[in-house]
């Protein structure tokens, strides 16, 4: 029985994971799946409460590396060759069910199936991990715009509303953009880690901002790394189904998920007090990836 042909998009949540995802779809070849929520549950953060308190940059890590080596804790290091091939097991199997129901074709040689997971990436390696022979794309975009984009998300009726979003005052706005800084941080680094590592063959990291720029090159370059047919007519077909012009006026913009599909709009959006607290704790990883 033939297992899912596997490719994780990874990078920060609001880095136009979903716009990619949505013009994968409408390939021929591409079966789509919208977050399996598995890095948040490997991956609970720790201490998400000290970002709103500190002064200064807050230091993220999650609950597992804290308990790892704690005899106790279910995914400790000691029993590692036990529960990993379970959870391996269990996240195909579990994959596989909901393909057959939903996606009866899937098992054709030439499907490839994308799972998007921008809210998993800090726990890229390990997801990595449990599906072995997946393919890797790495979609990064400039971190003060992921933060303004989640500002702009935190408040009153936004779209992030039914997934536990709350409205930030103007006091707590220092507080959340240092939390959000740290958390694009430390996802683009985890990413980073798992891309780095991962076989050249099976793996591609585009920038956000030349995908907008050059949809077709770039969204062509994922398919062939994807080994999928890139033909630029095909490509420029899917690009069109999702352009940004094409989204209705009442369905984008401010407080909604498809916002604006322009870089820098933190410079309009940010007062200098609030950038200043942002670059604080993006700088280095700004320079890395040549943001600065």
């Amino acid at each position: 029985m033939a297992s899912p042909d596997l490719t994780w998009i990874f990078g920060s949540s609001r880095s136009g994971s979903t716009w990619l995802l949505r013009m994968l779809r409408h390939h021929p070849d591409v079966v789509g799946i919208d977050e399996t929520g598995l890095g948040h549950h490997l991956g609970v953060w720790r201490p998400i409460a000290l970002a709103w308190q500190s002064p200064g940059p807050p230091e993220l890590t999650t609950f597992k590396k804290i308990k790892e080596e704690r005899k106790d804790y279910f995914f400790n290091e000691e029993y590692e060759h036990v529960w990993r091939p379970g959870l391996e097991r269990l996240f195909r199997e579990r994959l596989e069910h909901q393909l057959d129901n939903s996606e009866p074709g899937w098992r054709e040689d030439s499907k490839r199936v994308v799972i998007k997971e921008p809210g998993g990436s800090h726990m890229a390696s390990e997801l990595v991990s449990i599906t072995p022979g997946s393919r890797l794309v790495f979609l990064l975009r400039d971190g003060r715009d992921v933060v303004d984009s989640w500002l702009d998300a935190y408040r009153e009726g936004t779209w992030a509303s039914n997934d536990g979003a709350y409205a930030v005052g103007q006091e707590g706005r220092v507080g959340f953009i240092r939390w959000q800084a740290a958390v694009w941080k430390y996802r683009t680094e985890a990413v980073q880690a798992a891309y780095d590592a991962h076989d050249p063959a099976r793996r591609i990291k585009v920038r956000y901002e030349d995908l907008l720029s050059e949809p077709v090159r770039h969204l062509g370059a994922i398919l062939e790394t994807l080994e999928l047919d890139a033909d630029p007519k095909l490509v420029g077909d899917l690009v069109e189904a999702e352009a940004h012009r094409n989204v209705p006026q009442d369905r984008k913009g401010p407080g909604h998920e498809i916002r604006f599909a322009k870089p820098g709009t933190w410079q309009e959006n940010l007062t200098p007090e609030e950038v200043t607290a942002m670059e604080a704790v993006l700088g280095d990883r700004l320079v890395a990836d040549g943001y600065a």
